[in-house]
């Protein structure tokens, strides 16, 4: 089993703490403010896209050789109108190449806390969809994701990040604006 450290306390961070659990992996929650952090090998950033620098400037080093999932949406929260990196890039290319030593996967974005925590999206098993370069590492989260009774699905290479954060994004601000509901979203059928 896995031992699982989700940096942030949000609803995200407690579904996902949740999928883990159900699966049998062990999880440990960091505050910001944690001095003496022992990761686990995997390592969930449920924090906004905002905080992602200060976590590579206080945990840089620690985060080495480890799987690091980012779960962020870089989306203009201000006007839900724009994401905030450029179009041919991703918050998840921007964070691999601030910890090179780390196998960044790009996951969870595209899922809203309550379709993780219910397991379903209208009558679809919840589908998390992982995009990185290491294939251990995809494979490693997958178990994770599949073991609490979701499915998972290789998206490919951490190049895809960018297309799961402008789906993020869509179904964000579909929700903000009421056209769908913050317990569904979009289901896939494999």
């Amino acid at each position: 089993m896995a031992h699982i450290s989700i940096l942030g306390t949000g609803t995200m961070a407690q579904a996902i703490a949740a999928v883990a659990g159900r699966g049998g992996h062990t999880v440990t929650f960091v505050g910001k403010d944690d001095a003496d952090v022992r990761f686990g090998d995997v390592v969930v950033l449920a924090v906004p896209h905002s905080a992602l620098g200060d976590i590579v400037s206080r945990h840089g080093s620690e985060l080495a050789g480890r799987i690091v999932v980012d779960i962020t949406n870089p989306l203009d929260f201000e006007t839900f109108d724009s994401l905030t990196v450029p179009a041919d890039g991703s918050a998840a290319a921007e964070l691999a190449a601030a910890l090179p030593q780390s196998h960044v996967l790009k996951a969870f974005n595209t899922n809203f806390a309550g379709t993780l925590a219910s397991g379903t999206v209208g009558e679809l098993t919840t589908t998390v969809l992982i995009a990185g370069d290491d294939a251990d590492a995809k494979a490693t989260l997958a178990g994770i994701v599949t073991s609490g009774g979701l499915k998972a699905i290789d998206a490919g290479t951490l190049r895809r990040a960018r297309e799961l954060e402008a789906l993020g994004f869509l179904q964000i601000t579909l929700a903000a604006t009421e056209k769908i509901s913050w317990t569904g979203g979009f289901g896939v059928v494999a």
